[in-house]
């Protein structure tokens, strides 16, 4: 038998030089999955506490939400730090190195637009959810009987996520327009 050492060339799609941000991103994805364990003890934790027991907790499921919150909060700039977001790769990895560099200078411009648009609407939820109308230090709380200020904290935390997705945008941005793309075959869009 012979063994295949056919090594594929990864498609354009695949290929991403990553930013200083985007390897910072990356490793903190791995702490931030631990968040994700830690809901799914949680739950199960609550569960047998309420359904075995019959001694439900307060803490349970606000905890939960809190923590999955912030990991999909995470996933945004995670998945662009990976170069794994959506995108439509069957065009993608078709057209030419050129075309291909028009279609990540508009992504990235339309995504750092998009980035400052929601910075700006999560700093405003921030503000709401951290002081009151008079000024005063007052932090959202769930208006559970618990009565975590997990609210605040997630709204604050996603608005965090988004300043740094907008600057991984920002920096792909650059790097794409200062790094002019390699003659790869055919250059025909």
């Amino acid at each position: 038998m012979t063994e295949s050492n056919d090594q594929t060339q990864p498609t354009p799609s695949q290929r991403w030089e990553q930013s200083f941000l985007d390897r910072w991103v990356d490793k903190g994805g791995r702490w931030f999955s631990y968040l994700f364990l830690l809901s799914g003890i949680a739950i199960v934790y609550e569960v047998i506490a309420r359904y075995v027991f019959g001694a439900p907790t307060i803490w349970g499921h606000e905890t939960t939400t809190l923590l999955c919150a912030l990991c999909f909060a995470y996933g945004g700039s995670y998945c662009l730090a990976r170069n794994t977001h959506i995108r439509i790769v069957v065009l993608y990895d078709r057209v030419s190195p050129k075309f291909r560099r028009w279609l990540d200078i508009f992504n990235a411009s339309t995504g750092l637009l998009w980035g400052g648009m929601l910075v700006y609407a999560a700093y405003t939820l921030v503000m709401k959810s951290w002081f009151a109308p008079w000024g005063e230090l007052r932090l959202e709380t769930s208006a559970s009987a618990w009565d975590p200020p997990f609210p605040a904290y997630t709204k604050a935390f996603l608005m965090l996520a988004l300043i740094v997705m907008t600057l991984q945008f920002a920096l792909r941005l650059v790097h794409v327009l200062r790094n002019r793309p390699a003659a790869e075959g055919n250059s025909d869009v």
